[in-house]
């Protein structure tokens, strides 16, 4: 539920490798009349931008830059880089799945499924809160629960699951991430002791026999009062996740082989995650999972929230604003300054202004 900032070079190397840059032009959206000057911030008047707000680093700091940032056309094309961005790497992420998915099938570890009834809550205008008190407003929270959020990068699953948290009782998130993990050590353990490399042996290694004998060295069991975790029994390994999951499930021998596991696996670790959540569930615990149409359709629950935006120019301007801010703030930070209005914005202006330089 994390976002990641880049600095500017390698996010442009990044921009260039997918298309949006090329040589040291950046391409603007067409009939968006973009220069390479920037307007004065006086035209915007409603700017109250401060560096209490900016240390907040949350959804009130994204709409007060792009509120500040309004007459900017260096942010608007950022805004739109970072939008086609998204939607590029989403439809990327969606095939994938749905490729994981379709997998997982041909295997006979899931079935096909009609597609839920999913409750859609356009979130423009509306406050984490209010997109947090509607959503619990349709839970039943006399007894546990399992809420779904899914939707478009940038629509603010994270920011409302982390605010369920905060308002719901006996409340924790899931993420698929460390079954994964996990079933990538069993995976790529497996493939060591048989002196052989995963990736170029993915076919022989991750047979429907092999997976099913790895899930079944996972258990999720209850460690204290509303606790639990993962246990990863086999193949000389007996650890629970909590132990390992910054240390050993990081090392590289996992990291490199997460994708060819996850293309295989996605049935198997739905499969876990909804056995865990009805063990949570059951226990009277209320879990927050955020995550992809195509997996936690899968996951049974009556409460299942899609958020989307209508106006699909905000998706890019909160995630430019959002690599503004996080830009100014470590800067700031670094240099020991505790800024006023007028050097936040300059700092703003000058970041955005990096970007539509030839």
């Amino acid at each position: 539920l994390q976002f990641l900032y880049f600095i500017a070079r390698p996010y442009k190397q990044k921009m260039a490798h997918r298309g949006f840059i090329r040589g040291s032009k950046v391409l603007l959206g067409a009939g968006l009349g973009m220069g390479v000057s920037v307007q004065g911030f006086a035209q915007s008047p409603d700017c109250s931008m401060t560096w209490e707000l900016l240390k907040n680093q949350n959804s009130n700091t994204s709409n007060e830059v792009i509120k500040c940032m309004s007459n900017s056309n260096a942010f608007a094309t950022l805004s739109k880089l970072e939008g086609d961005l998204m939607v590029k790497r989403d439809e990327e992420d969606e095939q994938k799945l749905w490729k994981g998915v379709e997998i997982s099938i041909s295997r006979g570890v899931l079935q096909k499924i009609p597609p839920p009834v999913v409750t859609k809550i356009d979130v423009v205008g509306k406050t984490p809160n209010m997109v947090a008190d509607f959503i619990i407003s349709k839970l039943d929270t006399s007894k546990g629960c399992v809420v779904v959020l899914q939707g478009m990068s940038g629509t603010g699953k994270g920011t409302t699951g982390t605010t369920l948290l905060s308002k719901l009782p006996n409340c924790v998130t899931w993420s698929n991430g460390n079954v994964f993990r996990s079933l990538t050590l069993l995976a790529a353990t497996h493939a060591k002791q048989e002196g052989i490399d995963l990736k170029d042996n993915a076919e022989k290694v991750l047979t429907s026999e092999n997976v099913a004998k790895w899930m079944k060295m996972l258990s999720f069991h209850k460690t204290g009062d509303k606790k639990y975790d993962i246990k990863i029994q086999g193949l000389g390994l007996d650890v629970n996740v909590s132990e390992v999951q910054n240390t050993l499930l990081k090392e590289t021998l996992v990291a490199k082989n997460i994708p060819t596991v996850a293309e295989q696996t996605q049935g198997d670790v739905v499969k876990f995650a909804a056995a865990a959540l009805k063990q949570m569930t059951d226990d009277g615990m209320n879990v927050i999972l955020e995550g992809r149409a195509a997996t936690v359709q899968y996951v049974p629950t009556p409460y299942r929230f899609e958020l989307i935006m209508n106006d699909s120019q905000l998706l890019g301007q909160r995630r430019a604003a959002q690599r503004v801010m996080a830009s100014c703030f470590d800067d700031f930070k670094k240099g020991g300054e505790v800024p006023g209005k007028s050097a936040i914005l300059r700092k703003a202006k000058s970041f955005c202004d990096d970007w539509v330089k030839v």
